[in-house]
């Protein structure tokens, strides 16, 4: 059976982040929603926002660990609720409107720049003939930021499918994601190979739904001890559109 499409994951396989962007990207969303809880004449402490926003990432963390995701505005108001339970019913839309804005527009403000490679591997694996599709779980930013973000850098052309976590509450390693994207591209499970740097969410993940997987070893906090084994295993995204000829050459 042959190779037909390839999936990649998108943070720390084609987005590159740091610890110093996500932190500052965090001040932005702090202060953002500060300043439209101020205005609507809320007041809360830097400190009290600080961690009903660290509340939040737990919250929203513990639930993607079984495979499942919120909507970027269920995120929203687990953060504002984390801040004063009393806070959601109380918020007028447009504040609420405004600490969204914040939260998602960060990533502009402190953009994970790509890889280096990223353009040059996809152009390769597009001109080879394979079809594109991607799966991200989105954390803090939701889809639709990613997808603007990306028209900006000229990936998203790449993509026929763009599945993110946020959109499909679903978050990888589920079955299901991986299964509803290769349906969305009419694809089969045996010719699609995924290409991402986590072991369990994206080796473990794709290989539960029949696809092959390309690690890229690059991230020693992303080692995560799993009873799995990628069809082939690269150190960094400029190799992966030999190692997905390899897999195809192979049958």
């Amino acid at each position: 059976m042959g190779i037909s499409c390839v999936t990649f994951d998108l943070w720390q396989t084609l987005l590159m982040d740091t610890r110093e962007l996500g932190l500052a990207r965090m001040q932005v969303r702090l202060r953002g929603a500060r300043d439209a809880l101020t205005g609507a004449g809320e007041e809360y402490s830097e400190d009290r926002v600080r961690e009903a926003y660290r509340e939040c990432y737990r919250s929203c963390h513990g639930i993607r660990a079984e495979g499942r995701d919120v909507s970027f505005a269920e995120q929203i108001e687990i953060f504002i609720g984390h801040i004063d339970p009393a806070l959601p019913a109380r918020l007028d839309p447009g504040v609420v409107q405004s600490i969204s804005d914040s939260y998602a527009d960060s990533l502009f403000d402190y953009p994970p720049p790509p890889h280096e490679d990223a353009a040059r591997v996809l152009e390769a694996i597009r001109t080879a003939g394979y079809r594109m599709g991607l799966i991200s779980n989105t954390g803090m930013t939701p889809g639709v930021t990613f997808r603007a973000y990306m028209e900006r850098l000229g990936l998203l052309e790449y993509f026929e499918v763009h599945t993110f976590s946020d959109e499909v509450r679903l978050a990888k390693p589920a079955l299901e994601i991986f299964r509803g994207t290769l349906e969305a591209m009419g694809a089969a499970a045996g010719e699609t190979v995924h290409v991402g740097d986590h072991l369990l969410n994206d080796v473990y993940g794709a290989k539960q739904a029949g696809m092959k997987t390309v690690w890229i070893e690059t991230h020693d906090d992303r080692r995560t001890p799993v009873d799995v084994e990628p069809d082939s295993t690269v150190p960094s995204l400029g190799c992966v559109s030999d190692a997905v000829a390899r897999l195809a050459a192979s049958g």
